[in-house]
């Protein structure tokens, strides 16, 4: 197609920044999950493409790029701006792969950016402080489903929306165990077509509470079902609004907290092994040559664990 038609078409110009930015996508795009593969494209639609998308990809520059970068971090979101480079690198990548450039102008940019402040998810990690969270769950004057999810939430260690959407179709109470489909989980997307369910053990006073629950929402495909739907999963902003209801502040706790409270107390309360924590967390932890270590691993150990955890928490 020559450049007049292109231009008519609204098509960006052969090998301009845009066009081997968008064949890039094209190729990767079945790797991800839509909703990731969007928040690529968008960043490089509103952030980059305005500015260099036009431009030839082997006329552009190191300067040129670092200047778009920097006008992403001067809206104080250093973050995208290292996700835009990081994106940038691997079109100028795919641009040397099919002989379009010879080198990556995005390469050496990183150090020049702002470092990025890493935010992690508030979390109560003080014995005494989580013991007064665990009473107010307790004596939760909300709904039954929610409060059950209040509960079950800090003896599951999964994330909130993990637990918010799970089925009863997932359990076997009577062998104590969820298996989540590895579609549900946060994975890549071969991970989530191809990998293995997580399991996760189920202390007793979980297996009780969820047996408590089943007579309310055994009816309905969802454990934790919507007050106003029964079809549906109850609202992805309950359990933070139950935590907010109850006097505990977004700057203190959120529903994900609950995982990084797990995560500290078991190894420095309970001694728990690192690997053993990390698998049931469904992180993928690596050995000192590299190895991945299945999530599946470890069963009896996290058996215990999980009931060794539910107990301590009836403790506080």
């Amino acid at each position: 197609m020559a450049a007049t038609e292109r231009a008519d078409a609204g098509l960006p110009a052969e090998d301009s920044f845009e066009h081997v930015a968008r064949e890039w996508f094209a190729t990767r795009r079945e790797e991800w999950a839509p909703s990731y593969g969007d928040k690529i494209m968008r960043r490089l639609e509103v952030d980059v493409f305005p500015w260099v998308g036009a431009e030839p990809i082997e006329s552009i520059k190191p300067p040129q790029l670092l200047a778009v970068l920097r006008r992403i971090e001067s809206r104080g979101v250093v973050e995208t701006a290292h996700r835009a480079l990081e994106n940038c690198s691997q079109v100028f990548r795919y641009g040397v792969a099919t002989g379009r450039i010879q080198s990556n102008p995005a390469r050496d940019l990183k150090d020049a950016l702002r470092k990025p402040m890493v935010k992690h998810f508030p979390a109560i990690t003080d014995p005494a402080r989580l013991g007064q969270l665990l009473r107010a769950i307790d004596s939760y004057k909300g709904t039954y489903v929610v409060r059950t999810a209040l509960y079950l939430l800090p003896r599951v260690l999964l994330r909130p929306g993990e637990l918010r959407n799970a089925t009863w179709a997932e359990f076997d109470l009577d062998k104590a165990v969820w298996t989540v489909p590895a579609e549900r989980m946060k994975r890549e997307k071969a991970g989530k077509l191809f990998g293995k369910p997580h399991v996760v053990p189920l202390a007793k006073q979980v297996v009780g509470a969820l047996r408590d629950l089943h007579g309310l929402t055994g009816s309905s495909p969802y454990v934790f079902r919507g007050e106003r739907h029964h079809d549906r999963p109850m609202s992805d902003a309950a359990i933070n609004a139950a935590l907010r209801a109850m006097g505990f502040s977004a700057d203190e706790v959120t529903g994900h907290g609950f995982r990084a409270a797990a995560r500290t107390m078991l190894a420095e309360r309970l001694g728990i092994a690192e690997t053993v924590i990390e698998a049931q967390l469904a992180h993928s932890v690596r050995d000192s040559l590299g190895r991945a270590y299945n999530r599946t691993e470890f069963t009896d150990e996290r058996l215990r664990m999980m009931q060794l955890w539910a107990d301590y928490l009836d403790g506080l």
